[in-house]
This record gives structure tokens, C-alpha cells and sequence, in this order.
């Protein structure tokens, strides 16, 4: 009875984010608040169920209290914020999250539950990014609301399409591990595979440019973290289906962008529809073919022997030079009015550096450098914006997290949030020592996101971050249970090792 309880609340708790993304992402005051209140409760159920309910490891106890100084920092700070009502939404978001991080670490300690985390996140990411195309391949059916802000980009159900292609960049990431994971059944390993097919068509018509930087360092940690050829064939499935669905989607004015009148854009849709179905068709009989050749022994499952200990610097030297180009470019606009990239779904702005993300950054920065320890208070970013601003522009946010912090909450804000990325990335590296299988997805995941949440809102959408606490709760789980495969609901038999060539040498060992 209480397995199943648990199994339950689970499923609330990953089922969260889906639900919020239908509610403009839990942006607004109402669902978020809501949902904090759910989280807690999920905190006061994992207290009489689980035994400890928090984090026994150092690496857990870490990430949980840097979210909880953050939390708790962020409440004092409203005795200085410029505005009282941005900062008490900030408060109710933090204590959101920290609510549903200490519920995951509780509630994903069995090994089963966690097996759970990447298929029900992906499919959430599903769920989203086809409810958001259901108007441009089924126009006749389905007409969802519209913004002129949009510019014909891929915004609906959250509102905004940089989270849209968010969304889509970590359901690709984890369709990519789930499709190359040869511990998983051969179908789900399919459908993975098939999902890449509207998630690489939601990134590109979000026409983000973040998103496309996250799939590709989500992607890349993925293949320097598992080595494995079935991972790294399963990932250029992926790359492939993901952008021949882009391409189709872009074929079609209507598809793209929503132009064009009601019988053009009926014929368009099915065709985009059409041809996207085949891809996924096509993407699952790849994958359902190199499950059998594997499992045959025709295809090599071992890994390539390239220094895996190597992996995690080389990606955090990767992100460190993304984020120098990044400041190199903001500290080089000199301009009084900075060139926004093409607006709208045009596919120039994909290859434009050109935004007014830079203006908001310097702003950030400056706001830092007057209160460098407490900050400006939660909320109050907007408030520096309004009075430095030198485009006429209205922002409420840095665009960035971890510049925000900086701006907001000051060095002592930084610090929490250090010691919670800090907390996580030990328990990810303890968690890769004891179940490798288990922890690159989430590692690769959560990459993905942290990247892209230093390029935009992420952190004020919790619909676009909920999944990523999540996954730092199951990286804090996995890290303290006994070493050894998580595999206890796994159907799929082991891969048999590929037989020896005939006159190949002897096997050494046994008593001869």
C-alpha cells in the first residue's frame, strides 16, 4: 500500500511540469502558487513515507541547502527590493523549487522510480511540443491563441518561444539517451527515436537559438559521458531525424511561420504531417533494427576507449569559451541602440549574433558593481532596467540566471546558488561512479538546461525548470543507493558480447 502511495505521488510530481506548461508555464501568480502548495505537500507526504526524507550524502545536503539559503536570502532581500510584489513571486517560485527538489530526492530513492524519470520527462516534453505544432499541421482542426510578438514562432501552450524551444531541446536530449540506452526495452528505444521527429521540429520553429546551443551541449556531454556505439549511433539517429523534420517544417510558409490563407495552410499542414509521420516511422524501424542487430551480436555495443575521465573537463572548458564568446560580444556593443536579429520565425535569425540580450546584460552587470554583497533585491533587475535603459524596451528580467542572481541578490545570492549547482555536479559524479546508465541522462539533460538558462527567463517559468529539479533529485537518489545497475523494471535482456572470429586467441582464465 504505501509503494503504491508512493508510485502516486510520484507520478504528481512528475506530471507537474506538463500540467503548468498548460497554465503559461506557471508564470502567473495563481498556478504558481498552487503548485507550490502541491510541492509542499509532496515534502509533508515524503516525511511520513520515506525514511530519511532528506538527503543523506554531502553532495544532496549541499545542493539542498544552497536552494534553501537562495530561498531564504531572496526573503530577506524583500526588505530592500524596490518592488514588493516581483519579489514575493520570486520567493513563492524559489520556495517552488526547493519543495520539489527535496520531494524528488525522497520520493526517486528506489531504484525503480527513478528508471521512471527520463521516459516520463520526455514524453511531458512530447506532450508539450505536439500540442504546440497540433495548429500548424492541423490548421483545420485546431487554431490555438496567437501573439504579435511571436511573429509566427512556436509559442502555445507556454507563451513564449524561447521556453518552447527549451522544452524541446531537453526532450531531444533525453530521447537521444533513451534510444541509445541498450539496458531499456527495444520499444521504448523506438519510440524514443520517433519523438525526435517533432522535438527537432519544435526547436527549430521556437527559432531559439539558445534551444539549438542546448541540444548541442546536451548532446555533446552525452557522447564524451557514455561512449557506448549503440549511444553514439542512437545520437546521430537522432541529429538526422531531428533535422530532416526542421527542414519540413521550414519547408511550408504555413508550417513556419502561419502565413498564408485557411486552404493553403490545410494542404500545407497535412503534408508537413504526412512526411513527419513517415520520419517517425522511419526513425523507429532504424532504431528497432539496431536493437535486433545488437542483440544478435552484428553491431559492436562496447565503448570506444577514449579517455572518459577527460569528458567532464573538456565539456566545462566547451561552456566556459561558449560563455566568453558570449561576454566578448556583449562587452564589444557599444552602440546607444542595440540591432535585435531578424523578427519573427525567419530562419536569418539563426545565424545572427545580433540581440538586445547584450543591453540587458550590461545593465545587470552595472547593477552588480553598485551592490556587489546584497544586490538589488529579488525582483528589482526591472526596476535598474527602467532607469539605465538606452533602448525603449520593457524587461523584467536579465535574461540570464546567473547574471540576474548576480544583480539581484549579489555575491551572497551567487554563493547559494554555487552551492547548489556545486551539490548537484558531486552528486552527478558520484551517481556516474555508481550506475553509469543512469546518471549521463540527466547529466546531459540538466547541461542542456543550464546552458539555455543562461541565455534567457528559464528560471521564471517553472514548467521549463520543474524538469530540471527533477532531474538533479534523481542525480542526489542515484548517488546514495549501493553501487550497481538501477535496472530492477527493465525487460530488455542483456546484450550478448559479439562471439569471438573463428582461429581467434584463446580465452585466458579457467583452470587449463
Amino acid at each position: 500500500m504505501i509503494a503504491a502511495v508512493r508510485a502516486f505521488l510520484l507520478a504528481v510530481l512528475l506530471a507537474g511540469p506538463v500540467v503548468l506548461a498548460f497554465f503559461s508555464g506557471g508564470f502567473f501568480d495563481q498556478p504558481r502558487l498552487l503548485s507550490a502548495l502541491v510541492a509542499c505537500g509532496l515534502v509533508l507526504a515524503a516525511a511520513l513515507l520515506c525514511h530519511p526524507p532528506l538527503p543523506r550524502s554531502s553532495a544532496g545536503r549541499t545542493a539542498l541547502g544552497g536552494l534553501l539559503l537562495l530561498t531564504v536570502w531572496s526573503g530577506i532581500s524583500l526588505t530592500w527590493a524596490p518592488l514588493r510584489d516581483p519579489a514575493i513571486a520570486d520567493l513563492q517560485r524559489l520556495i517552488l523549487y526547493l519543495a520539489a527538489l527535496t520531494a524528488a530526492a525522497a520520493f526517486l530513492r528506489p531504484a525503480r522510480g527513478l528508471r521512471w524519470v527520463e521516459p516520463a520527462l520526455g514524453a511531458g516534453a512530447l506532450v508539450v511540443i505536439g500540442y504546440g505544432l497540433s495548429d500548424r499541421l492541423l490548421p483545420g482542426l485546431v487554431k490555438l491563441t496567437r501573439s504579435a510578438s511571436a511573429g509566427g514562432r512556436l509559442e502555445q501552450p507556454l507563451t513564449y518561444w524561447n521556453a518552447m524551444g527549451a522544452v524541446a531541446a531537453v526532450g531531444l536530449v533525453l530521447c537521444a539517451r533513451l534510444a541509445g540506452d541498450s539496458t531499456r526495452p527495444a520499444a521504448l528505444r523506438g519510440v524514443a527515436a520517433a519523438a525526435a521527429v517533432p522535438l527537432g521540429a519544435g526547436v527549430y520553429l521556437s527559432f531559439s537559438r539558445g534551444a539549438l546551443a542546448a541540444v548541442a551541449v546536451g548532446l555533446l556531454v552525452l557522447a564524451v559521458l557514455q561512449q557506448t556505439r549503440p549511444q553514439l549511433r542512437s545520437i546521430a539517429m537522432v541529429l538526422v531525424a531531428g533535422a530532416l523534420a526542421a527542414a519540413v517544417g521550414g519547408a511550408f510558409d504555413g508550417v513556419r511561420s502561419l502565413e498564408g490563407g485557411a486552404g493553403a495552410r490545410q494542404a500545407e499542414g497535412a503534408v508537413a504531417l504526412t512526411l513527419m509521420l513517415l520520419l517517425a516511422l522511419a526513425a523507429a524501424g532504424a532504431q528497432a533494427r539496431e536493437c535486433r542487430a545488437e542483440r544478435a551480436g552484428r553491431r559492436e555495443t562496447g565503448a570506444l576507449g577514449f579517455a572518459l575521465a577527460r569528458g567532464p573537463a573538456l565539456v566545462a572548458v566547451g561552456l566556459v569559451l561558449a560563455g566568453a564568446v558570449l561576454l566578448t560580444a556583449s562587452s564589444g556593443e557599444r552602440r546607444p541602440a542595440v540591432r535585435s536579429p531578424a523578427f519573427g520565425a525567419d530562419p536569418a535569425r539563426l545565424s545572427s549574433f545580433e540581440s538586445n540580450r547584450y543591453a540587458y546584460w550590461q545593465v545587470a552587470g552595472r547593477s552588480f558593481a553598485r551592490q556587489p554583497l546584497i544586490g538589488a533585491g529579488a525582483g528589482g533587475f526591472r526596476v535598474d532596467w527602467l532607469r539605465e535603459r538606452e533602448i525603449p524596451e520593457t524587461v523584467r528580467d536579465a535574461h540570464s540566471l546567473y547574471l540576474e542572481t548576480a544583480a539581484e541578490l549579489g555575491l551572497v545570492g551567487l554563493a547559494a546558488l554555487a552551492l547548489l549547482m556545486a551539490g548537484v555536479a558531486a552528486a552527478g559524479r558520484a551517481a556516474l561512479r555508481a550506475d553509469r546508465d543512469a546518471a549521463v541522462g540527466p547529466l546531459a539533460a540538466l547541461s542542456a538546461w543550464a546552458l539555455h538558462a543562461g541565455l534567457d527567463w528559464n528560471w521564471e517559468m517553472p514548467a521549463v525548470s520543474l524538469p530540471a529539479i527533477v532531474l538533479a533529485g534523481a542525480l542526489i537518489a542515484r548517488s546514495e543507493l549501493p553501487s550497481g545497475p538501477s535496472r530492477a523494471d527493465a525487460t530488455s535482456p542483456p546484450i550478448p558480447a559479439r562471439p569471438a572470429p573463428p582461429g581467434g586467441p584463446p580465452q585466458r582464465g579457467g583452470s587449463g
